[in-house]
């Protein structure tokens, strides 16, 4: 992640991080205490980040990337062993300060982005 970047977030930016952040947590959440978040909890998770960044989504799509979270969080977590996960966890939650620079944090914010992508690209197919 840059160091500082004034430029105004696009909206498709702002779904990528918060997929990220949401992500980040489930992640986090899942090893330290062994239960995923509801989407319902991710739904509300999503609204209060957003309000920190003095961004707002429609309920609809705050829940789409609920649910689009959760999928790959299980998926990073279906991957990995419990140590790597939770290394990864934490990468996770420390990137979501834009002064942290983490290579492992780039490359899932990278996987978001084409999560995102291949689901829009399923909602457009339906």
């Amino acid at each position: 992640m840059r160091v500082r970047d004034d430029t105004p977030p696009t909206p498709r930016g702002i779904r990528v991080a918060l997929l990220f952040a949401l992500a980040a947590h489930r992640l986090s959440a899942y090893y330290e205490h062994g239960q995923w978040l509801t989407e319902a909890q991710g739904t509300t998770l999503a609204a209060d980040w957003l309000a920190r960044s003095k961004n707002n989504l429609p309920l609809a799509e705050r829940r789409r990337l609920s649910g689009l979270s959760d999928r790959f969080a299980r998926q990073v977590a279906s991957q990995l062993s419990r140590e790597a996960g939770l290394y990864t966890a934490h990468e996770m939650m420390e990137a979501l300060d834009p002064n942290y620079q983490s290579e492992l944090a780039q490359t899932l914010l990278a996987a978001c982005e084409q999560q995102l992508a291949s689901d829009e690209a399923g909602l457009d197919n339906a």
